[in-house]
């Protein structure tokens, strides 16, 4: 097939592009931006746009089809020729469904968790050397990618999410996939990252529900009040329904230990989120035909999403771990995990704050309290991501202060303020939890660790 990606430096639309052009077809794309690592990874594999823009006189009627991508906007100049064409456009859930038809179609879903769900099956199934295909929306210890697409695998793993397939269609990504397994680790609705109403986003679950084909599986979280909502108002689906619960588990020395029967399995991830999700990529390989005792010999060895409670550097009986922070509620739990999982020594919490969120009160406000459990506490606003003079740092500043209302908090707004305060922060019996929904702002984060974890005079 000869086939143009409309934005095609999007983290999944560049790493479909590369895998199809290695499966043999003619690939070509087009953006307006792109940056690394999509930048380097289309280069190496000669598909990077000679100029960046669009390009309407490449799209010819030659063309078999048009992925387009979330970036590109309905009125993007390359789309609108492609229409007057009448070319097929996929959104790319529409087309990595078309490309699976033939396969057992594994979908997972979630407000959280999906990610390492999904990424933990694959571990799963790459252990065991199980033959599968996959699309996942992070970048995973293990995999060179985001997507593989192959003719021959008989299952293909999904990370399916509930946002708009494209800019000229708002039906839900996850609603294309009709898989024969279906996963929901949970549904909160949080108006601190809300697109949608309330409503709309439950019912954006409620349909998932409804695209599941006939006789196949729903697997879901029975300890999410919502979710047991949802499932029990679509009784009418005729499909199997599995629920999974958190697991019994015991914290012995900052190992967390995972009861299976008489067996304690010792687990490489932290925090009970991660044992939900346990549980639930469990349910979903039984169902596979995975074996009781090859599922958890393979899960052993885990680690983790890359920046999902992620295990960084340890020194002198301290350890720092890091996460992404998209949102209040997400910090709160992080710290929790961090706290039950080395009871014994104190924490201070690093969180990277993006300015343009805390100028706006209905969002910042909603930080007050998620610090109670840390003990040490820094918020770093880096003022050299601040573009518009007209915003004032100071305000910035007294703002936060005001929300955290936290008595042991700092706020830094310079890289280098920050790595002289870890460097004259005394570590002994102190963890650290960095947290960020940023790229670092150029922060060094094993220099930064060491900084933190080095023996004080």
């Amino acid at each position: 097939m000869r086939i143009h990606f409309i934005a095609i430096g999007g983290s999944v639309m560049h790493n479909l592009a590369i895998s199809l052009a290695r499966s043999g077809h003619q690939v070509s794309g087009s953006d307006d931006q792109i940056v690394e690592p999509s930048k380097s990874r289309l280069r190496q594999s000669g598909l990077l746009p000679k100029e960046l823009g669009w390009h309407p006189e490449a799209i010819t009627s030659d063309l078999d089809a048009i992925i387009l991508g979330k970036h590109a906007s309905a009125d993007n100049p390359e789309l609108k020729k492609a229409q007057e064409l009448n070319i097929k456009i996929y959104s790319f859930p529409e087309f990595v469904y078309e490309q699976s038809i033939q396969k057992t179609r594994v979908v997972i879903a979630g407000s959280y968790g999906k990610t390492t769900i999904t990424s933990m099956i694959m571990h799963v199934l790459k252990k065991i050397g199980k033959e599968f295909d996959y699309l996942v929306g992070a970048k995973l210890e293990g995999f060179d990618s985001l997507i593989k697409l192959t003719p021959s695998a008989p299952i293909i793993i999904i990370e399916g999410d509930e946002f708009f397939a494209s800019s000229i269609d708002h039906q839900s990504k996850f609603h294309y996939y009709h898989p024969n397994i279906a996963l929901i680790s949970n549904i909160y609705w949080d108006n601190f990252k809300a697109l949608i109403s309330e409503e709309e986003y439950y019912k954006q679950f409620e349909t998932f529900i409804d695209t599941i084909v006939a006789k196949g599986t729903l697997i879901y979280n029975k300890d999410d009040h919502n979710l047991r909502k949802i499932v029990e108002e679509t009784m009418d689906c005729k499909i199997n329904r599995h629920g999974y619960k958190l697991p019994s588990y015991t914290i012995n020395k900052g190992i967390t230990f995972l009861q299976v029967g008489e067996r304690e399995i010792p687990l490489e991830v932290i925090g009970k989120h991660n044992l939900s999700n346990i549980a639930g990529a469990f349910t979903v390989c039984e169902w596979l035909g995975i074996k009781r005792e090859d599922f958890y010999d393979a899960i052993k060895d885990f680690k983790s999403s890359i920046r999902y409670l992620e295990f960084v550097a340890s020194e002198n009986g301290s350890v720092v771990y890091q996460d992404f922070a998209h949102t209040p509620s997400k910090l709160r739990s992080s710290i929790h995990a961090i706290k039950e999982q080395f009871s014994t020594s104190k924490l201070l919490t690093v969180i990277e704050l993006n300015p343009y969120e805390v100028i706006d009160d209905s969002k910042v406000i909603q930080y007050g309290g998620s610090l109670e459990e840390s003990d040490f506490s820094i918020v770093f606003i880096n003022k050299n991501s601040i573009k518009e003079k007209n915003i004032l740092l100071d305000n910035i500043v007294e703002k936060v202060m005001e929300v955290f209302d936290y008595p042991n908090l700092h706020i830094i707004t310079e890289l280098e303020g920050l790595y002289v305060t870890l460097e004259q922060f005394d570590s002994e019996g102190v963890n650290m939890l960095f947290m960020s929904s940023n790229n670092y702002t150029g922060l060094n984060l094993l220099g930064f660790a060491d900084k933190f974890l080095q023996k004080k005079a």
